[in-house]
Order: structure tokens, then sequence, then C-alpha cells
């Protein structure tokens, strides 16, 4: 795989590896279940790399990439089995979040430090 695989291509090419290697899909239910497994484990690396949590000590290091890509490729499955352009799907987001946040970023007094330190940007509160 080359280093800079756009997202359709990325589609097309788990969607070749899982009717070449995997078989079939797993099913969307199964699928979600193994993106929040996926999810979970990056999430156990950043609390321990970025948050207060430590890691035990016959514990190996952490690759957080690798983490990333299986939630990532997971995603992918999910996407690729219900029909879903990521790429069309992706600028459809970021042109809805451009338009509804356009200043809303700006105006929030967290992010530029006078904010209230237990309530982190993207909270319910905001």
């Amino acid at each position: 795989m080359k280093d800079d695989t756009g997202i359709r291509e990325y589609q097309t090419m788990v969607d070749h590896w899982v009717k070449e290697v995997g078989v079939r899909y797993f099913s969307e239910l199964t699928n979600l279940g193994i993106l929040l497994e996926e999810a979970g484990e990056v999430a156990r690396i950043m609390t321990r790399v970025y948050g207060d949590q430590s890691f035990k000590r016959e514990e190996p290091a952490p690759d957080l990439g690798d983490e990333l890509a299986d939630l990532m490729f997971v995603l992918v499955c999910i996407a690729n089995q219900t029909g879903v352009d990521l790429p069309e799907a992706l600028a459809r987001n970021l042109a809805k979040k451009s338009a509804r946040d356009k200043t809303r970023h700006w105006n929030n007094p967290k992010l530029f430090g006078g904010g209230d330190p237990g309530s982190a940007p993207g909270s319910l509160d905001d």
C-alpha cells in the first residue's frame, strides 16, 4: 500500500482484501462490535500515554498507529457493506461542520484558556 492512498482507493483495497483473504464481510452488527473493541484499544493507549493511567510493567510498547489503522479498517468495512461513499460523506461532513462552526469555536472562551478546567471543548455544556 502506498503512503498516500486515498480514501476511495482504500475502500476498494479493503473490499478486495475482505473478498480475497477474509472470505466475506462479517455482519454489520458484528463489525459494529469490532469497531467498539478497536475504539476501546485506542482509548486504552490514549489514557495511558496522554492521560493519568499507566501501563503494567510487562506490557509491550503500545502502537497507537496500528490501533488507529485497525479502527479505520473496520470503519471502512462498515462503509463498504452499507454502501457509504466515504470521500463524498467526508466532504459533506466537513462542509456541514464548516458552515455550522464558522464562528462557534472562535467564540468559545474554553479554547483560549479562560474556561472551566473541568469542562473540555465539545462537552455537553458547550
